[in-house]
Parts: structure tokens; C-alpha cells; sequence
């Protein structure tokens, strides 16, 4: 897992020069090329995939889920097999087999979101800035057809089409992540190459 360092909110790559072989750590400061920044973004989705950033809304929403599967979901299951089972030969038993995948699925799910909560770090209006595109904020773009569009870069356990929150593993969101107001980032598609052009960035 990478080292990271915060410093106004923003992280950064350090390029080890004494062995020539890449980058070692996140601090610095905002000034560097356009191959540093994008090199910097697209680690910094990896970290992001790796810690679970999210919003206080998108945790709570997380809990509330954990707490419906483990309340409601894996008693009825529980119930569910018991039942099954009072039927008799489980060799033969539809039911109990459903009930055991079911049940299977669940704990699967169960685990797969304590993990994620482990691991969730709370990202506040106030540690964004808005000097680039980073995850949290919003970014009006022109596209290559001349339509204006709005998306909010989110984790991807966060992410809702319907209320153009993008997932930051998503090729628009990665290339938009580190362009300033101004920049055009170039997203390949099915249809070849859309340029996203930064009009403005908000939270």
C-alpha cells in the first residue's frame, strides 16, 4: 500500500532519484508536468480503491446495509434452512440447497462489507480543493459533441448514474482526475477518442 503524506488536502508523487526507479512516496507540491500529474492521479485511484474514501452520507448508507443484512437478512435465512431441514432427506431437498446458497451469498456479502468498512476513511468538504479534480468534487465538462455535462467523482461503492456520480476506476473519471479548469482530458472509448474539456470545478 502506498505511503502517503497530506498536505493541503492533496497528494503528491516524489520521484526516488538516489535509485532511479519511480515513485516512493505522495508529498510536494502542486507545481509539476502534465505526465507527473496524470502519473500521480491514476496512483492515487489505486490508493483510492485500496483505503475506501468515502463521504459521511455513503458510510452511513454502508452501516445501514450491514445492519439490514445481519438483522433481518441472515435470521431469515437462518429460519429458511431450519425449515428446509424439518423436511426431511437433505440429499434430495431443493429447498435446503437454496437455502445454503442463499445463505453463502449472504455471509459473502456481509464479509465483503465489514471489510470495506474497515478500511473506509471519511473525506470531508473541507480537506477538497478545487484547483483540480479530485475525488469528492464536481466537474463541468465539454465533450467532444459540444454538450455540457456535470459529474462528481466518487468512490465506486458510491457511484449513481441518475445523479452523475461517476466511480473514480471509470475511464472518464480517470481521465479527468488532476486536470484544472482550461485542460482537456482525452478518454478512449468504444467509438475512438472523447476530449472532456474542464470548465469548472466545485463542490
Amino acid at each position: 500500500m502506498p505511503i502517503i503524506f497530506r498536505q493541503n488536502a492533496r497528494i503528491y508523487g516524489r520521484r526516488n532519484t538516489k535509485h532511479n526507479s519511480g515513485f516512493d512516496g505522495y508529498r510536494g507540491s502542486s507545481q509539476g508536468s502534465y505526465c507527473e500529474r496524470d502519473y500521480q492521479s491514476k496512483i492515487l485511484i489505486l490508493y483510492i480503491m485500496a483505503v475506501t474514501y468515502m463521504t459521511e452520507e455513503g458510510l452511513k448508507k454502508m452501516k445501514e446495509e450491514l445492519q439490514q443484512l445481519e438483522t433481518v437478512e441472515r435470521p431469515r435465512i437462518i429460519a429458511a434452512i431450519a425449515e428446509a431441514r424439518e423436511k426431511g432427506d437433505l440429499s434430495e431437498n431443493a429447498e435446503y440447497d437454496a437455502a445454503k446458497e442463499a445463505q453463502g451469498a449472504l455471509e459473502t456479502k456481509i464479509a465483503h462489507i465489514k471489510a470495506k468498512l474497515a478500511e473506509a476513511r471519511v473525506l470531508e468538504a473541507k480537506d477538497i480543493q478545487t484547483d483540480e479534480v479530485q475525488i469528492l468534487t464536481k466537474v463541468r465538462v465539454r465533450m467532444s459533441n459540444g454538450m455540457e455535462k456535470t459529474y462528481q467523482l466518487v468512490t465506486e461503492g458510491e457511484a449513481n448514474a441518475l445523479e452523475g456520480k461517476i466511480s473514480v476506476t471509470t475511464p472518464i473519471a480517470k481521465g479527468l482526475m488532476g486536470k484544472k479548469v482550461g485542460e482537456i482530458a482525452e478518454v478512449q472509448v468504444p467509438a475512438g477518442i472523447m476530449k472532456f474539456e474542464v470548465l469548472e470545478i466545485s463542490l
